[in-house]
């Protein structure tokens, strides 16, 4: 028994046009391997949806899901989206975008805007119901967490060094996941660092400043050095990448690498001044120390 072949004709006798499926590709010479729109995801603080958009020459920005009259908003918080760049300014529509930054409800408002009290507040109770359900949980720090010595030797939010830069990973660093796009089309959940991979090093290095600003003076902090492994690694991390898609370049992102720029006066409350050793022994604390310092 064989089914019916589905005609090319209607009932009508007009003939029907059968579109084939076409999948989504990047360019080869694109910046970026994300595909052009929106990517979305939640946000750390609050646990609210946001999108990422990539902007010219800058580093992504995250939006607010949805659009907003332009009345409702004020004229220095316009955003628009033209072929998948975010840009900080208005197209003359009626419609805007604007910067998830001045909705969060974890976050002191940026600016004073009566217009926008209605939606950060709809936004808190949505973060209060997420906390209630077990849906979301804060990056909040407990006040007894420097008491537990595991919690200390487990940055939530560790300071990574690779190719001579530091970054402010988003999550522990055996929690940071790949971002590449599977075959299913969803986020790879494997993570970086697997016992197969080559691992970094817990060290104590000086409290530097960036960007011409005055030294912290007589300040040292933890980092995860990656910096004696390969190139090809240190790249590898940098992308976001696990072991299996750092081999195939062609395979896009769908997520944003979750890197940040460490800067010691603004992630002061991020720095951390004990190795993280869970097991210590009399007498070894000083050794392991000395032993791990570049």
């Amino acid at each position: 028994m064989h089914s019916t072949p589905l005609s090319p004709h209607r009932r009508d006798g007009s003939p029907v046009h059968i579109h084939g499926r076409r999948s989504l590709r990047v360019s080869g010479d694109s910046a970026s391997r994300l595909l052009r729109c929106g990517q979305s995801d939640r946000c750390r603080d609050c646990g609210n949806r946001i999108e990422w958009y990539h902007r010219t020459n800058e580093r992504p920005v995250r939006l607010h899901p949805e659009e907003l009259p332009t009345e409702k908003v004020p004229a220095a918080c316009h955003w628009h989206v033209s072929r998948g760049v975010a840009h900080p300014a208005g197209d003359g529509s009626d419609w805007c975008r604007l910067p998830h930054a001045l909705l969060c409800p974890a976050r002191e408002a940026l600016v004073e805007a009566p217009e926008l009290a209605g939606l950060r507040r709809a936004l808190a109770v949505n973060t209060r119901r997420l906390i209630d359900r077990g849906a979301f949980v804060p990056l909040s720090t407990p006040p007894n967490a420097e008491a537990s010595p595991t919690s200390t030797c487990r940055p939530a939010r560790p300071v990574v060094q690779l190719l001579y830069i530091r970054y402010l990973a988003n999550r522990p660093v055996d929690e940071i996941q790949c971002v590449a796009q599977t075959r299913r089309r969803r986020r790879c959940t494997s993570p970086l660092l697997t016992p197969e991979s080559p691992a970094g090093v817990w060290a104590l290095v000086p409290t530097t400043a960036v960007q011409g600003q005055l030294p912290l003076g007589g300040e040292v902090m933890v980092v995860y050095a990656l910096t004696h492994l390969g190139y090809a690694d240190q790249l590898r991390w940098r992308a976001q990448r696990c072991s299996e898609h750092a081999a195939i370049p062609t395979a896009p992102d769908v997520a944003v690498p979750e890197w940040e720029p460490f800067d010691p006066l603004v992630h002061h409350d991020h720095i951390r001044t004990r190795l993280p050793t869970i097991s210590r022994r009399p007498g070894s604390a000083d050794r392991s120390r000395r032993a791990q310092q570049p």
